[in-house]
C-alpha cells in the first residue's frame, strides 16, 4: 500500500530582487528558480525511505509540500491516501512533522506542559489529553517531562518532538535532517530508536531527509538521491549498485556517482 505519493511535483520561487529594483519596478518579481523538476516518489506503509542530497538539492522543499506548509506549481502529491491540495485537513491529521531546528516549543515551559498546549492545539478531547501525553512520553522515552524545554539537552528536545508528533497517532511522520543539532552518539542512538521503535514496533512509515550519506546507508529501506531539484536515483542500496554497475562500491561512490548523471 502506497503511504506517500507524488507524481510530477515542481516547485519554483522567485529569487531576491536588488533593492533599487525593488523601488523601480516594485510590482515585477524576480527571476524564477526551479527547487522541484518533476518529482515522482512512492513511499510504502511501514518503510523507512530516506531522502539524501546536498544542501539545496530541494529536500526541505519537498518535505513542506509533502506536510502542507508550502503548495507545489503543479503536480500531485497524496499523503495516506489523501490528496494534499484537496483534502489538507484530513492528510495533516494523519501525518506528524520533526525537524533538526525546532523553534516552535515554549522554552520556558515544561515539556509536560509543552505537550498539554499542542495536544488542545489539536483539538484532542480535554478528557484523553493526559493518557495521550503519558502514551507518548513512554513512546518517545522522555526522562524528565516536568524539566523546563530550555534546560533540555538537544537529544531530549528531538525527543520531546517526537513525542509531540505522535499525539495524533499518525500514520506517516516527516523528519527533516533530525539529527543535525545532535552529536554522533545521541545521533546513533536517535537513528536506532527511529529504526527499531517507531517503524518496526510501532509500525510508523517515516520519511527522513539528511545529507549525511552514513545515515542513509545505516537507516533507510529505500533511499532517493536528490540534486538541484531533481531525483537522480531511487532504490535499495542493492539496486542503485546493480543499476550503477559498481560492485560493492561505497555510499559515497554512489552518490557521486548518481549525481553526475544528467
Amino acid at each position: 500500500m502506497s503511504m506517500i505519493k507524488v507524481n510530477n511535483l515542481y516547485k519554483e520561487f522567485y529569487e531576491p530582487r536588488a533593492l533599487t529594483d525593488s523601488i523601480i519596478w516594485p510590482f515585477k518579481n524576480g527571476r524564477p528558480k526551479i527547487v522541484l523538476n518533476r518529482i515522482n516518489l512512492n513511499v510504502e506503509k511501514n518503510e523507512l525511505f530516506c531522502v539524501v542530497g546536498p544542501n539545496g538539492a530541494g529536500k526541505t522543499t519537498l518535505i513542506k509540500i509533502l506536510c502542507n506548509l508550502i503548495t507545489p506549481n503543479s503536480g500531485t502529491a497524496f499523503v495516506n491516501g489523501y490528496d494534499m491540495t484537496v483534502e489538507n485537513q484530513k492528510a495533516r491529521e494523519s501525518i506528524g512533522f520533526v525537524s533538526g531546528e525546532e523553534r516552535s516549543f515554549f522554552w520556558r515551559l515544561s515539556g509536560l506542559d509543552n505537550l498539554r498546549f499542542f495536544a488542545a492545539f489539536y483539538n484532542i478531547p480535554s478528557s484523553k489529553i493526559p493518557e495521550e501525553i503519558d502514551r507518548v512520553i513512554s513512546i518517545a522515552g522522555i526522562d524528565e517531562p516536568d524539566k523546563r524545554f530550555q534546560e533540555y539537552s538537544a537529544g531530549a528536545k528531538q525527543r520531546l518532538s517526537i513525542a509531540r508528533s505522535l499525539l495524533r497517532e499518525p500514520e506517516v511522520l516527516f523528519m527533516d535532517e533530525p539529527t543535525k543539532s545532535l552529536d554522533p552518539l545521541i545521533a546513533s542512538s536517535f537513528r536506532k530508536f527511529i529504526k527499531e521503535v517507531l517503524v518496526v514496533k510501532h509500525g510508523k512509515t517515516v520519511f527522513f531527509t539528511t545529507h549525511q550519506l552514513n545515515e542513509a546507508e545505516d537507516m533507510a529501506d529505500r533511499l532517493a538521491i536528490m540534486d538541484k531539484g531533481k531525483v537522480k536515483a531511487c532504490g535499495t542500496l542493492k539496486d542503485l549498485r546493480e543499476n550503477a554497475r559498481l560492485g560493492q562500491s561505497t555510499v559515497e561512490e554512489l552518490f557521486n556517482y548518481y549525481i553526475k548523471q544528467v
